[in-house]
């Protein structure tokens, strides 16, 4: 039914924003491709995905908790691009399985705005349904 095609992005939420970029731009060579310093959102273009930096002080990190730890987590989500979109039918076979799909719309990832859907894994693990871009 749902037929994954890549990693669309992952979320990362970090302690210091400007040495997470420049370990992602000067050592593993992903340049910083869109900042939304207002929400806390700094973007990395990782070849066709895309790496999302989230300070943990702003915005969006506060919303992930306290810092990530030896013993708490540090990724916020993963977020999946799928073949051949049908958001109603996506959403039936997801209900039919017993997950609650609270959360849907338009979003930006690695190929621009599209829809997505935010679900959860067994585990409390977040995990986003990508669509194709908008053309």
């Amino acid at each position: 039914m749902i037929q994954l095609k890549t990693i669309d992005h992952i979320v990362l939420r970090v302690t210091d924003i400007e040495r997470a970029i420049a370990f992602w731009r000067d050592v593993l060579g992903c340049p910083l491709e869109r900042e939304l310093t207002d929400m806390g959102l700094y973007q990395m273009r990782a070849g066709d995905c895309l790496v999302d930096l989230v300070p943990v002080t702003s915005k969006l990190g506060q919303m992930g908790g306290a810092a990530p730890v030896a013993q708490g987590h540090n990724m916020d989500h993963v977020c999946l691009r799928v073949e051949n979109w049908d958001e109603t039918a996506i959403t039936a076979h997801l209900k039919s399985h017993g997950i609650d799909v609270p959360d849907s719309g338009r979003r930006y990832g690695a190929d621009g705005f599209g829809p997505s859907i935010y679900i959860q894994d067994p585990d409390g693990n977040t995990v986003e349904l990508k669509g194709p871009p908008e053309l």
